[in-house]
């Protein structure tokens, strides 16, 4: 079974927390890609700029390098280790 990747993020999901597929240009030649989750801080004709859920790091993706992209359910809060 095939996927259509296809990039579903707009302006209109700026603050919302997204998903999106891509390849860097460190990658080029390669089928390789990499992902990026985190919250949406701009989206222009040119680029998304998502704040990395792991490590705070402000991400910038070229659009023309996003195969795939979504909103995403926001962050569920984690488990305190102490109260378990």
């Amino acid at each position: 079974m095939r996927y259509k990747l296809e990039v579903r993020i707009t302006a209109a999901d700026v603050g919302k927390r997204v998903a999106i597929r891509w390849r860097p240009a460190e990658l080029d030649g390669s089928k390789m890609m990499t992902d990026v989750l985190g919250n949406l801080e701009e989206a222009d004709d040119h680029f998304f700029k998502v704040r990395r859920d792991r490590d705070g790091e402000l991400v910038v993706i070229p659009r023309e390098r996003a195969f795939a992209g979504k909103v995403v359910p926001p962050r569920r809060p984690r488990k305190d280790p102490a109260s378990s």
